[in-house]
């Protein structure tokens, strides 16, 4: 009974702070789905899709850079991903 009682005391003395700490940690980054029906090295036909092109290159570069400042290795499997498909792409001149 002494040994139960004690447990829950210590257990409601802890919540509170485990509370805190776990709000106050950075949530992991979630990596955005790659669209497989935008290819970014096959030629565009119109304005409309190389505008297209051009801004899901601009979204992937930008969460190619986040990832790296979360991790400098570069090695996660997203970012892989990542830089496989920005691989393809040649900006317009």
């Amino acid at each position: 009974m002494k040994r139960s009682t004690a447990v829950a005391i210590a257990t409601a003395l802890t919540a509170p702070f485990a509370a805190v700490a776990h709000a106050q940690t950075k949530p992991a980054f979630v990596s955005p789905q790659l669209n497989p029906s935008l290819s970014l090295s096959a030629p565009t036909a119109n304005p409309l899709q190389a505008q297209m092109r051009e801004d899901y290159a601009t979204q992937l570069r930008q969460t190619q850079r986040e990832m790296l400042q979360q991790n400098p290795s570069g090695l996660s499997r997203e970012e892989i991903s990542v830089g496989h498909e920005l691989d393809g792409y040649v900006a317009p001149r």
